[in-house]
């Protein structure tokens, strides 16, 4: 994991914070009309481009130990540590911070939760627009069976959720491990399905999120938690 995803959590943490409190409803993670939303992604595609090594504050940032010991006091460490060993920290970071309790304890089980809390979210999202799309008189007669494609892909990633939490409360690492990686393939379903008729999927972005939670929930659950 390079430096340049801890920067990215680290300039976006003051906007995080706001956005963990700022309602009691965990907001949609699709909502790109957010002004705190849009920052972030935008950070994410300019920061991500910088080189190394990274000045912050004065502060040049030789490696993860030097930038870690500057990180702001608002973000639990324990989270900032899980997060940190997922491929997508920042979109780990965001994505669960809104489903955390200030009394709930961080460890790898509570982030599992909470990302997957967050897929459901998030995949309920797209699946009430993938349905508005195939139910627009609009939308071309070839594109429907392709939507219809998407909301049985979606159903399949909410299914799995919920054995996923099933498997949690049984103590069954084995199928824990099958339902979270059935979801990486799950994800993929939608946009392949535009691609074989050689269209651009609206659903792409928020997919491209989905896909990353999705990456995270299968290596803190694979790899962190232990029953």
């Amino acid at each position: 994991m390079g430096i340049n995803q801890f920067i990215l959590a680290l300039i976006s943490f003051t906007c995080l914070l706001s956005f963990s409190t700022s309602t009691n409803a965990p907001p949609s993670l699709s909502d790109a009309s957010s002004p705190t939303s849009s920052e972030l992604y935008d950070m994410i595609e300019v920061m991500s481009e910088s080189p190394s090594p990274f000045a912050f504050d004065g502060i040049t940032l030789e490696s993860i130990d030097n930038l870690l010991s500057i990180l702001p006091s608002g973000v639990n460490p324990a989270l900032q540590q899980i997060c940190g060993n997922t491929d997508h920290p920042v979109e780990c970071i965001i994505a669960t911070m809104p489903f955390l309790d200030e009394k709930t304890p961080i460890e790898p089980l509570s982030v599992l939760k909470a990302g997957i809390e967050a897929m459901d979210n998030q995949t309920k999202d797209a699946l009430a627009e993938v349905t508005k799309l195939s139910m627009d008189p609009t939308t071309p007669k070839n594109v429907v069976p392709i939507l219809q494609t998407c909301i049985n892909v979606y159903n399949n990633i909410l299914n799995s959720d919920q054995k996923s939490l099933e498997a949690i409360s049984n103590h069954n690492p084995v199928q824990l491990s099958i339902e979270l990686g059935a979801n990486v393939e799950n994800i993929l379903g939608c946009d392949n399905a535009f691609k074989q008729a050689k269209l651009e999927s609206p659903m792409k972005e928020i997919d491209a999120m989905l896909g990353k939670i999705i990456s995270n929930t299968l290596t803190i659950g694979v790899d962190m938690v232990h029953f």
